[in-house]
């Protein structure tokens, strides 16, 4: 029963972040606009890694050398999906966008095998492509653009996406390390690289913020405080405790909560077709993730006899 419990609190908390996440899409019309993506990105880092350095000072537990080896290239990781996609929504369809990074949830799976060497069981990867065909039916009523540049950048940021997921599991998994550090600094090193880009390429932080009105202002408090910090410090903290292949499935229902909060606050039409892609989604994730389960439990077993086996011999 507290293995279930265990399990349902982070599969919870992953639908929560998969909700911010997709909350953005009304938020990002207002505030992002060609030549302020870098000046966007870099406010909203800095107010991220404050915040999680406030917190972190408060507890008054000093980060570990191990912590800064893991997080920064983690945080290398996190920017560049972040600069890859923000740059690449301003260039493509919604549709086109919302279905490229879905892929997150087929390459997730694919990267994880690959650096395992341990095949995934065939159901699993049929769950995914379930999920991706109603984000297909979803993103427009399955209808598709001709390939552009900004496709290829979202294409890029899903194949981030998945390292990124795969290397947090690969570099803290497992090891005794504080998911508020390593949170920090990832947000820290995603903060550092995006302001220095700022001087570089187009506005300057002070004059982004001096456009912002009171309402644009709230909506990048909540960017910040829900789907910044709260969003990744859940998922590195789920990431070390369940699989990247289970973490992408949950995190791939962001276009459900997109459409839910697009039809009830932005009064978007929705046709069968879409609510056919919800289900779609829903079945996918849904199954993938009771796959994954019964794999991984069935991997631990194995282990476990083979270390009885060998126990035996020796003795």
């Amino acid at each position: 029963m507290g293995i279930f419990l265990s399990r349902f609190r982070v599969d919870l908390l992953l639908l929560l972040v998969a909700a911010s996440w997709g909350s953005t899409y009304l938020i990002a019309k207002d505030l992002v606009a060609p030549g302020k993506v870098l000046a966007l990105l870099s406010v909203r880092m800095l107010l991220a890694a404050g915040v999680m350095a406030a917190v972190v000072g408060l507890r008054r537990k000093s980060l570990t050398r191990a912590e800064l080896i893991a997080g920064i290239p983690i945080g290398v990781l996190l920017a560049a999906v972040f600069g890859f996609e923000t740059f690449g929504i301003l260039h493509t369809s919604a549709t086109n966008a919302g279905l490229i990074i879905s892929l997150t949830i087929v390459f997730t799976p694919i990267l994880e095998s690959m650096l395992s060497r341990r095949a995934l069981p065939a159901k699993f990867f049929v769950a995914a492509v379930i999920a991706v065909l109603g984000v297909i039916l979803l993103a427009g009523n399955g209808t598709f653009d001709s390939p552009s540049a900004g496709d290829l950048l979202v294409l890029a940021a899903a194949g981030l996406r998945a390292a990124h997921v795969v290397s947090m599991h690969k570099l803290t998994g497992g090891k005794s390390m504080d998911s508020l550090h390593l949170t920090t600094v990832q947000l820290s090193t995603c903060a550092i690289l995006f302001t220095a880009g700022t001087f570089l390429y187009g506005e300057s932080v002070p004059h982004y913020i001096s456009d912002l009105s009171l309402g644009q202002g709230i909506m990048f408090l909540y960017l910040v405080l829900v789907c910044t910090v709260f969003a990744f410090f859940v998922q590195i903290w789920a990431v070390r405790r369940t699989s990247p292949s289970r973490v992408s499935l949950l995190l791939g229902t962001e276009p459900v909560w997109a459409a839910v909060i697009g039809v009830s606050i932005a009064r978007d039409q929705l046709g069968i077709l879409g609510y056919c892609g919800i289900a779609l989604i829903l079945i996918g994730t849904s199954w993938g993730r009771s796959v994954e389960q019964r794999h991984r439990q069935g991997a631990r077993q194995r282990g476990s006899e083979q270390f009885q086996i060998s126990t035996d011999d020796y003795v």
